[in-house]
């Protein structure tokens, strides 16, 4: 178990979130442990009207922009976004380039960023707390502060600084920028619709290298996902870096992001790294995260997500459904879950993050009078359900126990998270045992599933009980590992046995 001055050390640093790989551009900026100021002065008499006309144009409207008490004059703004942009609220999320009238402008080497507003999360802590997460287990992911957004001196609110996507950031994140960069956005399902590039203009955006317009490297990536027959393997391998696609592939899974390719299909860029010849796997837009997109799951089975869910049809997300077919694929999936619920999400390693967030922004979340939710909301959500968005740390606490069941079952042995030790903890004793054991629940008003399960994962034994203490005759098992799980109304509790 790491020390608790990891904890102390994530605490200090509540807002900094940083890759393992070395980084330059920007590393001040989200570095700092503040909340930051973004002020955006339009000369424009209608602004707003100019603003929403230029959004399907996809178009710019110039103004100034003071960060932190620094001016960039003439940069570009514009809205983004789909339902963050569509709802009746005039929250509206933006774009903002510092480029796009004065080549060369940037902010601590940062062009250009996208001011993101907490729709459908009443504790504002969805995309930081997993873009932290991201970027701190190495994975190529945007990195995201917060920042007080003004406009013409009119407090809009708190809003989610997070950067763009874009050569800045890959030649930070891959040490090149040279390659094609592709958004799966608005389906990129990446399932083969034939040799020409032009089948897939409607599904992906190229956002490199546009000129040239040269779609054969992402044309042969999809072929090798879909037709490379008992060739699969060696065919993915030369394309793609399955390696650290796997770790982003569980990333998804950890938070239940179904607005993503295990879900939804989109939301993720992927690059060609002209280096290395292989493709790189880039997260995007994971403001769904912790079940917030739902793809007609109840909230149980978002928590209860297998590590090896595809969505239905399985069919329609190539990639995930043909590397589950392979067991060294499968394996390491497995083996980065296990790495990461034996400490990196869990509650001892996020709760203190968690609430040193909520510190920081608390003052400029109450000030925030056109968010979305309730300043009661966000103090629910921090831990507990506000209607069907789930709260965060119950989320975690939940996910994790789910996973480790099923872990369990892959041979993965997942120690118990100290934070939810307490009073009514599970104690399981003579441990290891030969004939009885028994079961201290301290919980003789509550009605308790206890479930046995064996080293495959399979339950072996189910009973309720009321009591305080349950004696169970275990004399008739074989010598090994077994797993007790127990259910006390929606809450688990885990002890494993010998």
């Amino acid at each position: 178990m790491k020390s608790k001055n990891l904890l102390l050390f994530f605490a200090f640093l509540l807002l900094f979130s940083k890759s393992t790989k070395s980084q330059t551009e920007g590393d001040t900026f989200f570095g700092q442990a503040i909340v930051h100021d973004v002020y955006m002065t339009f000369p424009q008499t209608n602004y707003w009207d100019s603003l929403v006309a230029y959004k399907p144009l996809d178009q710019y409207l110039k103004a100034d922009v003071t960060i932190d008490g620094v001016l960039y004059p003439n940069v570009g703004i514009k809205f983004k976004g789909n339902s963050s942009y569509s709802n009746p609220s005039t929250k509206k999320p933006f774009k903002i380039d510092l480029n796009e009238y004065v080549s060369g402008q940037d902010m601590d080497g940062i062009k250009k960023f996208n001011l993101n507003n907490g729709f459908k999360d009443p504790s504002f802590m969805r995309e930081k707390v997993a873009l932290d997460f991201y970027n701190e287990q190495g994975l190529a992911a945007p990195r995201c502060s917060y920042t007080r957004v003004y406009l013409n001196g009119t407090y809009w609110g708190l809003y989610m600084f997070v950067e763009e996507a874009n050569k800045t950031f890959l030649e930070d994140r891959f040490g090149n920028k040279q390659g094609n960069m592709f958004k799966g956005d608005p389906s990129g399902d990446l399932k083969w619709l034939g040799a020409s590039a032009s089948s897939y203009y409607t599904k992906y955006e190229l956002h490199t290298n546009e000129t040239a317009n040269d779609w054969t490297d992402l044309v042969n990536l999809i072929d090798n996902i879909n037709n490379s027959g008992t060739n699969f393997y060696d065919s993915l391998e030369v394309t793609l870096n399955t390696n650290t696609f796997i770790r982003q592939w569980a990333a998804m899974n950890l938070f239940a992001n179904l607005d993503s390719y295990i879900g939804s299909g989109h939301n993720y860029f992927i690059y060609h790294d002209t280096l290395a010849d292989k493709f790189e796997w880039v997260s995007w837009d994971v403001n769904e995260s912790f079940g917030n997109f739902s793809m007609g799951l109840t909230n149980t089975q978002l928590k209860n997500l297998s590590m090896y869910h595809v969505s239905t049809p399985s069919s329609n997300r190539p990639l995930v459904q043909k590397m589950l077919t392979v067991p060294s694929y499968k394996s390491t999936l497995t083996d980065v879950f296990c790495q990461w619920l034996q400490y990196d999400f869990s509650n001892a390693a996020l709760d203190s993050k968690i609430d040193s967030l909520a510190n920081a922004i608390r003052t400029d979340v109450y000030a925030d009078a056109i968010k979305f939710y309730t300043n009661a909301n966000f103090e629910t959500n921090l831990t507990s359900d506000v209607g069907m968005i789930m709260g965060i740390k119950t989320f975690i606490t939940e996910r994790r126990n789910a996973l480790m069941a099923e872990l369990f079952s892959n041979g993965c042995y997942v120690g118990v998270d100290e934070t939810t030790v307490n009073n009514n903890s599970l104690k399981v004793y003579p441990n290891p045992a030969n004939n009885f054991i028994t079961i201290d629940l301290h919980s003789n008003t509550n009605e308790n599933t206890i479930c046995i399960y064996n080293s495959l994962g399979q339950e072996i034994s189910k009973q309720i009980s009321q009591n305080a203490y349950e004696m169970i005759d275990i004399s008739g098992y074989s010598a090994g590992v077994y797993l007790i799980k127990v259910n006390e109304n929606s809450y688990s509790k885990f002890q494993k046995i010998k």
